[in-house]
């Protein structure tokens, strides 16, 4: 992919979303878990709430029907994989623990199973080459941190290993001697919005978050107590506050430029596009709060050769 901008090869339209400030508040009062919460939000309205400032969880305060609620909102801690993404987890019945917030780096196990650990733990990491459906696993003989794995991986392969499903865990089960666990590329990112906000802003009650070998992973505004926030566990059904945010959106054609053949139907390869183009944005000045996205033309398709146009 380092050589992609050389000769233009096909042509796509870009969708270009911008989200501007204004921004309202909407209070649901039926019971959800905080991942049915979220999707409702994005169903119905932009996504669960992002809290910006104490002028918001002023607004917030005098919407609320009830003092006694606590409702979710859009603040999670967040495990992330290191390469592609991925839902797929096979977490130790007693984990992840996050203990003492310490634990943000996940090993797999000789028995499969995944374990939160120290990322400063020397162990072997598993590396992972190709993208898409067309990947192989390779294991690393060296111990070293996680994030001495993953910027090896990164060098000498594509990255660390994401396990996508049970076939992939299995896999990677067959790589590991007897007694070792070994690093995958999944890591713990602690407390981000679920928009994608770069907030900073926080409303934590005091001794909060303690998420401490509790799987207390989502945060809930606790309105008998002015707002002040709280992280529960995401499985337990609350009311929630959904974010709806003005967006303006444009519409580019894109010329893609490539040295070598790329399989333009591979989800990872559109994904890595993008990353690219955004990040040429940010490079040249462009706002962080745009989003990209591929728009398909009405055969279905996101490319066409500029010759077939």
């Amino acid at each position: 992919m380092g050589n992609v901008f050389q000769f233009f090869a096909a042509a796509s339209a870009l969708c270009a979303v911008s989200s501007l400030p204004a921004h309202k508040y909407h209070f649901v009062y039926e019971p959800k878990t905080w991942n049915d919460a979220q999707s409702f939000c994005r169903e119905h309205y932009s996504d669960l709430a992002t809290i910006h400032n104490m002028d918001d969880v002023n607004i917030l305060n005098e919407m609320a029907d009830s003092q006694q609620m606590r409702a979710w909102i859009g603040l999670y801690d967040n495990w992330k994989w290191s390469g592609s993404d991925g839902e797929y987890r096979n977490w130790q019945s007693d984990q992840p623990t996050t203990y003492q917030a310490e634990e943000n780096c996940v090993a797999i196990m000789p028995n499969s199973q995944w374990i939160d650990a120290p990322c400063e733990w020397l162990l072997r990491p598993v590396c992972s080459d190709g993208t898409g459906l067309k990947v192989t696993f390779v294991p690393i003989n060296d111990s070293m941190t996680w994030a001495n794995s993953q910027r090896y991986c990164r060098e000498h392969h594509t990255d660390l290993v994401t396990i996508r499903n049970e076939t992939d865990n299995l896999e990677v089960k067959k790589l590991i001697s007897v007694n070792a666990a070994v690093w995958i590329g999944l890591y713990r990112k602690s407390w981000e919005w679920v928009d994608g906000s770069t907030s900073s802003f926080r409303y934590w009650k005091s001794g909060e978050p303690n998420n401490v070998k509790v799987k207390e992973n989502c945060v809930a505004a606790n309105f008998g107590a002015s707002g002040i926030w709280e992280d529960d566990n995401c499985d337990v059904e609350k009311p929630f506050i959904c974010n709806q945010v003005a967006v303006s959106q444009k519409v580019l054609k894109v010329k893609l430029v490539t040295t070598s053949p790329l399989d333009l139907e591979d989800p990872a390869v559109l994904e890595n596009l993008l990353k690219q183009l955004e990040l040429k944005l940010q490079q040249q000045g462009g706002k962080p709060d745009v989003k990209l996205s591929w728009r398909k033309q009405t055969d279905g398709k996101i490319f066409h050769k500029e010759d077939d146009m």
